[in-house]
């Protein structure tokens, strides 16, 4: 059975879900893809090779059973390759949307090696949970037993949230502690729409509320709640915060210069129904703008394609390298240029003009030699400035750690010399007992799938810790 529904990637050719035309799915905020139907998905999945080795599943921060669940969704068996998918992920609902397959498994495909186009991994990955909630197989988690200790996680992100789903299912009771007034972190407030829409958070929020994770919202710990008051509370805590501040420029303080996570959270918010007062004023809105984004990962391609979709009149990305070493997905590149974006390469800002920002100094770069990485360095091309005309600059440059011990109050609280909490990278300890850390926090700026990865195996620390300090008690 299995071999005849699979190794089909000879014959059957590799085919995405169907992509909204430019024309309108730059009108909304909806996701650019369409669903597949069943038997679509079928057919895709049994184009697996089934390899020995899956490179696939290597490659995969989370090591998620690709193969068997692309085997089982051949098959038609859909509940038994949700179940095999949650297994070892969290959210597979949203991976499936959001992970840069084309760096991670499918970019790793053993098939796309031998030139017959990958399998569509993530597509049938967010199939599979969707038709999963469509058909109420994810149920709420009622855990065999309760126990009586607590863990407060700081940090509604993808990180905390993959803590508190393991913790809970092992009937321990779990806070959520988050500065936001919803659970969700970036995939809510930072990622948008067409990539992301938010009733798939919020569904997968309410199913962890259902299964008793208790959500403290609005709460800015060092401010509404000290770091002690929550270590008071609890047997155990989890630092999951992530990195929000923002990476600066020089002299870029003029009226129109913003930051790319106030640009992208007022868009967001305004998705929801909020009021939302930077936005209705112009301030956080492209709408009619000359808009340039400085910057080259996925936060930047977020704010080029939020701009475009808010209707400004032209939109230019600015990298300082070129195409081939941007660290953004090469996908999402493709997805913008079609919906009319402008990459400028070998770009870099100089400076900036107006007191209300009126253009963006630029600098022509070319590549010299690797770095240390390997990566060719951009040099300046002397005598090759000019002046590129915007209305609102918008700085995509990545994002670092705020000052967590001064914040909080920890002094004690180890950080490295990057600001990240120093924590062990396979339990998350940090120097303070019972305390623990997760996500971008520990490890910079990286990918969701990393956190959910981090939050886990926090979790797996922190269930160790907790019957290490039941088995001293009842001793």
């Amino acid at each position: 059975m299995a071999g005849q529904s699979m190794l089909k990637f000879t014959t059957v050719h590799r085919d995405m879900p169907e992509k909204r035309p430019p024309d309108l799915r730059k009108q909304d905020f909806n996701e650019i893809y369409a669903e597949y139907a069943r038997d679509k998905a079928a057919e895709q999945a049994s184009r697996c090779s089934q390899c020995g080795v899956p490179y696939c599943q290597t490659h995969c921060p989370l090591h998620n059973n690709i193969p068997d669940w692309l085997r089982l969704t051949a098959e038609g068996r859909l509940q038994e390759a949700y179940e095999i998918s949650q297994a070892t992920n969290t959210f597979p609902e949203i991976c499936g949307r959001i992970c840069p397959q084309d760096r991670l498994c499918e970019g790793n495909c053993v098939i796309e090696q031998s030139g017959h186009g990958t399998v569509t991994i993530g597509s049938v990955e967010k199939y599979i949970t969707d038709t999963a909630f469509e058909n109420g197989w994810v149920q709420p988690i009622r855990p065999h037993a309760e126990r009586p200790e607590s863990v407060g996680i700081i940090g509604a992100g993808p990180g905390g949230l993959a803590a508190a789903d393991m913790l809970r299912r092992q009937g321990v009771q779990v806070a959520v502690y988050d500065r936001y007034d919803r659970g969700g972190g970036l995939m809510t407030y930072g990622i948008p729409g067409f990539k992301l829409e938010k009733d798939i958070v919020m569904q997968r929020m309410a199913q962890l509320e259902d299964g008793g994770v208790q959500f403290v919202l609005n709460c800015n710990v060092g401010e509404d709640l000290s770091f002690d008051a929550i270590r008071g509370k609890h047997d155990a805590v989890l630092i999951a915060t992530g990195v929000y501040k923002t990476r600066d420029l020089p002299d870029s303080s003029a009226e129109g210069i913003v930051n790319a996570i106030d640009y992208l959270t007022a868009s967001n918010r305004k998705s929801f129904g909020d009021e939302v007062p930077e936005y209705d004023s112009g301030a956080l809105n492209a709408v009619g703008k000359r808009v340039v984004v400085i910057g080259g990962g996925d936060t930047a391609m977020d704010c080029v394609r939020t701009a475009i979709r808010q209707g400004a009149e032209s939109v230019k990305c600015l990298y300082r390298r070129d195409r081939a070493n941007m660290p953004g997905s090469q996908r999402e590149v493709a997805n913008a240029e079609e919906e009319g974006v402008e990459f400028v390469w070998l770009s870099a800002p100089l400076g900036f003009e107006g007191d209300a920002v009126s253009g963006v100094k630029v600098q022509k770069m070319r590549l010299g030699a690797p770095d240390a990485t390997g990566r060719q360095m951009p040099e300046v091309i002397a005598g090759a400035d000019y002046i590129e005309e915007a209305d609102l600059v918008i700085k995509a440059l990545g994002f670092e750690p705020e000052d967590i011990p001064t914040l909080w109050g920890v002094p004690e609280l180890a950080v490295t010399r990057w600001g990240t909490i120093k924590a062990d990278f396979t339990t998350g300890k940090t120097s303070l007992d019972g305390v623990y850390a997760a996500g971008d926090i520990v490890r910079g700026a990286s990918l969701v799938v990393w956190a959910i990865r981090d939050g886990r195996d926090a979790a797996t620390a922190i269930l160790d810790y907790l019957g290490q300090a039941a088995s001293v008690a009842a001793e």
